[in-house]
């Protein structure tokens, strides 16, 4: 648009890696062992779960690289599915990041945040008389309320942090990040050379080839896994203030992605050696008790207690602000080619997308009083494997429309592992409908109800082109 500014590239390949990090290490690295202990009840199966969640997600992020080496822009794949497919598909992805998948990923983040705080200081209960109030049976909004409401400071304070400036968020991002690395590699560190009997049955390599796990209940605990390595992709909707971005983000991303997977299985071992299955299963049933906390409760005690819970709030703090920065970009990118409201598509004096950064900490406000942590989270992976997958099918789709354009990266193991990723996409959104049929319902619901506002904004074009 004429007279309007443009974003300015300022990132190099180190904020790439910084932000595809921050965006994956958040509430998962400490929460989702204990579901997934209840689901497949073997260390040994546990961590295969996290190994192949992480080459999936890896074989997805290979895709991913090849198709944003081609095209990368703010808005990431947003902009790639109008290019591979057609406006529509685009807008719904758009559509779907603001109803579900990053809102929601926000909302989560900050809830698991406002835990960990009332861990440490007591937050006091609001409207108590108020706490079964209920929509439609679902939804319990002031339901613990005094917590929510936490959350929902967190995310408007750091929204208005981001409003001020994309440096001042990405500056507060790697202090967190160094933070988080640190704080890790003490629990690994100490944990693994804690003088203690190991778990009964720790790593019993037999229990790969007897047992009660089934292929739908190994689908289900790598949910869980996939929410922990969930966020990577965010890193492609900054693409237009990335530094030569054609070779930067898919560096990033393939860099970024197999740290994440390195330290998870270090932090993941040392949590099966300190608690057994039945203790991670016990930690599954309370449902307000965190396993990075009991764990490292075991060798340090009280002190440890404060310690794990001071690192889980600067994670989530660092990983909320990191999905905020990146994720108010597509619905500019949307707004400037006219497939989302106006007044989003403009940048503010700092020369970021204000109004869309606003917008979105409003709705992850609102998302935040719907539900519970992993509720939220199982929509979320239910919404994001349907995209994911139709971007791997991209690179196919690309390969036969641009055959002779340069590709600054080539997915390693074309056409195996775009295709192994297409494929798993289609069966764990398959298997999430079987097992968590209220989470895909809801979050399909969110996505369907694009359509109309795709229509009214196709009516709304046709009358200021006419």
């Amino acid at each position: 648009m004429a007279g309007q500014r443009n974003l300015v590239k300022t990132l190099g390949l180190g904020y790439v890696i910084l932000f595809v990090i921050a965006n994956i290490i958040g509430s998962g690295v400490y929460k989702k062992i204990a579901p997934m202990a209840a689901e497949l009840h073997s260390s040994v199966w546990i961590l295969a779960a996290w190994i192949v969640a992480g080459i999936i997600t890896l074989f997805g992020a290979l895709s991913n690289a090849e198709v944003a080496g081609l095209l990368a822009d703010t808005g990431g794949d947003f902009v790639y599915f109008k290019k591979i497919y057609n406006r529509f598909f685009a807008f719904l992805y758009g559509w779907s990041l603001f109803a579900v998948i990053q809102t929601a990923t926000i909302s989560s983040l900050a809830y698991v945040f406002a835990q960990s705080l009332n861990s440490i200081i007591a937050i006091p209960e609001l409207f108590p008389t108020l706490q079964q109030l209920t929509i439609g049976g679902v939804f319990f909004p002031f339901q613990g309320f005094g917590v929510k409401l936490t959350a929902i400071l967190l995310i408007l304070l750091l929204t208005g942090l981001n409003i001020s400036g994309l440096k001042s968020g990405a500056r507060v991002s790697k202090i967190i990040m160094w933070l988080v690395f640190i704080g890790l590699f003490v629990i690994v560190f100490f944990g693994l050379n804690h003088i203690g009997t190991k778990p009964a049955n720790f790593m019993n390599i037999k229990e790969l080839t007897y047992g009660t796990v089934t292929l739908s209940s190994f689908f289900t605990a790598m949910l869980a896994a996939f929410w922990a390595y969930q966020g990577w992709v965010s890193v492609g909707y900054i693409g237009g203030e990335v530094k030569d971005a054609n070779r930067n983000i898919p560096k990033g991303i393939l860099m970024g992605v197999f740290i994440v997977i390195a330290i998870y299985l270090l932090v993941n071992v040392t949590y099966l050696t300190l608690l057994s299955i039945p203790q991670l299963e016990l930690i599954h049933e309370s449902g307000n008790q965190i396993a990075a906390v009991e764990a490292v409760r075991g060798f340090w005690g009280t002190g440890g207690v404060l310690f794990i819970s001071l690192l889980i709030l600067v994670t989530t703090l660092g990983c909320t602000n990191a999905s905020i920065l990146t994720g108010a970009r597509p619905y500019y990118a949307m707004s400037r080619d006219r497939l989302f409201f106006s007044g989003i598509g403009k940048l503010n004096s700092a020369n970021v997308p204000g109004n869309s950064l606003l917008w979105q900490g409003i709705w992850a406000s609102v998302l935040v009083l719907s539900g519970t942590f992993d509720q939220l989270t199982d929509m979320i992976i239910f919404a994001v494997f349907i995209f994911y997958g139709a971007t791997s099918l991209g690179v196919f789709v690309l390969r036969r429309k641009m055959p002779e354009v340069h590709r600054p990266y080539k997915a390693w193991g074309y056409p195996v592992v775009p295709a192994i990723f297409i494929v798993f996409c289609l069966l764990l959104v398959a298997n999430t409908i079987s097992t968590r049929p209220r989470e895909a319902a809801i979050g399909m619901s969110l996505i369907m109800a694009g359509i109309p506002v795709f229509l009214f904004l196709q009516w709304k074009n046709s009358k200021i082109n006419n």
